[in-house]
């Protein structure tokens, strides 16, 4: 628990600092964990008043609200964030309790259930607890939630399996990367009869990490074209379910049909939601969702032969090291921005079809170090508004030239550079089993 002394000093900064909005929002979370919720939420104002989209700030607000009883206002605050695609699991979460407070069990469990797929760690056993029905008063809410169960999984059994229309030549650079995913799931596929004369079956699991916005899921779905195989991408949205027991059943279904549609290349985005270190969790249904991923991984109730299993993660260091035994996700694979060659390439791609003049794709390209496909997405996206603006004050739409492309990045920064702030401390400090030498030599550290 915070002093009162410790208060008392943030509350002399704030007074010499009022525009502070980082040290106003240091108070009111300070305040809030004093149990002073009423002289929080008046912090959280004020510093909402200086960054009104502070989604942070407003689920502090909302938790100093619910705190005090007021379930009215908190959950106005409450309604606005779940209804941001980035809004905070966490807020799904607050809003879940009031729900169940006012009797509201189903769009309660519907919230918790949001929640997780955001964010895993905002599970809370207690309210869990409380939203499983149990005993003959739920009977009727039983065979409702059954009903529901039974109709995702007979919608799951008859959803079509992706066929994807790119392959590896649609994919620029990543050459050494698209080698090794060649050698470990490709050519057993495409030359069986060798693997299968050594004993070598044919499937394997990869693991992609690397900063955000890279093309990790590009280049799983160029993985799938490139041997004609069905492509099941799966988010985590799609698995977590607040119902005891039905993540668990999610996965399984997800693994079976992948089995009855082999060849298949199974990927999972963001699987670090899904493979966890288990002992960060304290919920045992969170434990139970990431034993059942490693039995479904290793095959032990039906054969994996056939799927080729793919996961992405922005931190590799968050995730069970059990995922990485043999069989499993033995094969980690670093996907870095891309390179000089492979960013002229996907400006090329990205202006295709807009109205361009004379665009020097090299210079671009050596401007734009670091930058993530996404980078570079957000690059051409600001040009063209900059040029929409322009025709609408001149009534003349004009080309977009290497200059405008050349201004933009003046204005559009790398986003890389914060994952490889945190990248680095790994690969420095918590390498010994040389998982990230990659990264030690993208950096040149090595």
């Amino acid at each position: 628990m915070i002093s009162e002394e410790s208060i008392q000093v943030l509350r002399e900064a704030v007074k010499v600092s009022p525009e502070n909005a980082p040290l106003r929002a240091h108070l009111a979370d300070s305040l809030s964990e004093a149990g002073k919720f009423e002289e929080a939420a008046q912090e959280y104002r004020a510093a909402l008043a200086l960054i009104p989209k502070d989604n942070k700030l407003k689920l502090g607000l909302a938790n100093c609200f619910y705190q005090q009883g007021d379930y009215s206002k908190a959950a106005v605050v409450l309604e606005d964030l779940v209804h941001q695609e980035d809004g905070p699991g966490k807020a799904h979460v607050l809003l879940s309790r009031i729900l169940l407070n006012e009797g509201k069990v189903n769009d309660a469990r519907k919230q918790y259930s949001s929640g997780l797929a955001k964010d895993p760690t905002a599970c809370d056993a207690e309210l869990a607890d409380k939203l499983e029905p149990k005993g003959n008063t739920f009977t009727a809410l039983n065979q409702h939630v059954e009903s529901e169960s039974d109709r995702r999984v007979s919608h799951s059994h008859s959803r079509d399996v992706e066929r994807s229309e790119i392959t590896f030549e649609n994919v620029g650079g990543m050459t050494d990367i698209k080698e090794q995913i060649r050698v470990k799931i490709i050519y057993p596929l495409t030359h069986a009869e060798t693997f299968k004369a050594y004993g070598k079956k044919i499937g394997g699991g990869i693991l992609l990490y690397g900063p955000p916005g890279c093309g990790k899921t590009h280049l799983a779905r160029a993985t799938a074209g490139e041997i004609n195989a069905g492509f099941i991408c799966v988010g985590i949205d799609q698995v977590l379910d607040a119902y005891t027991g039905q993540t668990e059943k999610n996965i399984h279904e997800t693994f079976d049909r992948a089995r009855r549609n082999t060849p298949c290349v199974l990927f999972f985005d963001e699987v670090d939601a899904l493979a966890a270190k288990r002992s960060d969790y304290r919920y045992s249904g969170m434990r139970q969702m990431i034993n059942q991923f490693l039995l479904e991984l290793d095959g032990m109730e039906s054969s994996n032969e056939g799927i080729l299993i793919l996961a992405a993660t922005n931190a590799p260091w968050d995730l069970d090291s059990a995922f990485r035994r043999p069989g499993r996700f033995d094969r980690v694979l670093f996907v870095p921005p891309p390179d000089t060659e492979a960013r002229a390439e996907i400006v090329r791609i990205m202006v295709k079809g807009k109205p361009i003049e004379n665009l020097d794709y090299s210079s671009l390209a050596k401007r734009t170090n670091n930058f993530s496909g996404a980078d570079l997405m957000a690059l051409v996206d600001f040009a063209v508004e900059k040029k929409i603006e322009e025709a609408m004050k001149t009534g003349v739409p004009k080309p977009l030239t290497t200059k405008d492309l050349e201004l933009a990045v003046r204005e559009i920064k790398p986003s890389t550079a914060e994952w490889f702030a945190t990248a680095r401390n790994y690969a420095l400090y918590s390498n010994a089993s040389g998982a990230y030498d990659d990264i030690l030599k993208y950096l040149k550290l090595s």
